[in-house]
């Protein structure tokens, strides 16, 4: 059977404060544009170490994602075993590829987001098309975000990022000591119409699209082909 992996649809939600409104943005004329953004990658594509990488390295040299040793790594997109990406849907009878296979992460723009709802200052907000985003001059570092992300998507820089990245790109800006960051959905490039550079860069692995378009690749690709989220 196939298996595909479908991110930006529904997810869980915990039980809080009053979510902040949607936040929108004006886009540039030539902007894409959607109801409900998602993204699907097709793990059947994916065939080695080097292709994940590939998705990871463009995703965090754009937007200056550092790396560093130890625990206090900051990531937007990663890789993990099928038992920790799908916990509820592991069985001792799997097949060998699924079990020991690697699995790409990154955050999930749920539907109904629990960061948002347990975000005291609004620094991370859902857009009216789906995206879940961050305001970094927001954040206070309570890291309540993180504590309430099921799929610990986020990522808090306990030390200066600036100090581990090599060749900082001067298109994104860097973030600061003391702030929690995670994948955008390539927001910034979405609003120019172009697409997320993971989908670029995945050679035709991971699909960008509007859910609610039931004409999107992404629609077509749910339709088609068995889906876990």
């Amino acid at each position: 059977s196939a298996l595909t992996l479908a991110t930006g649809s529904k997810a869980s939600a915990l039980p809080a404060g009053t979510a902040p409104a949607k936040g929108s943005y004006t886009n540039e004329p030539d902007a894409l544009h959607a109801k409900r953004w998602a993204m699907v990658i097709d793990t059947r594509k994916f065939t080695s170490p080097e292709h994940f990488q590939r998705v990871i390295d463009a995703c965090h040299h754009a937007h200056n994602v550092p790396t560093i040793p130890g625990n206090q790594d900051v990531k937007w997109i990663w890789t993990d075993k099928y038992a920790h990406v799908f916990p509820d849907d592991v069985n001792a009878y799997m097949p060998e590829k699924f079990l020991h296979g690697d699995f790409l992460l990154l955050c999930n723009h749920c539907e109904n987001p629990p960061c948002v709802r347990v975000c005291p200052t609004a620094a991370t907000f859902k857009r009216e098309d789906g995206i879940v985003v961050m305001d970094p001059h927001r954040c206070i570092g309570c890291r309540n975000c993180m504590a309430a992300c099921p799929y610990g998507a986020r990522s808090f820089n306990f030390v200066n990022p600036r100090d581990y990245i090599d060749e900082i790109n001067p298109s994104y800006p860097t973030r600061m000591k003391g702030v929690v960051e995670k994948c955008n959905f390539c927001a910034e490039r979405v609003a120019i119409g172009q697409l997320p550079l993971c989908v670029e860069a995945s050679g035709g692995a991971i699909a960008f699209g509007d859910l609610n378009d039931p004409e999107s690749k992404v629609s077509k690709l749910i339709a088609e082909n068995f889906t876990l989220q």
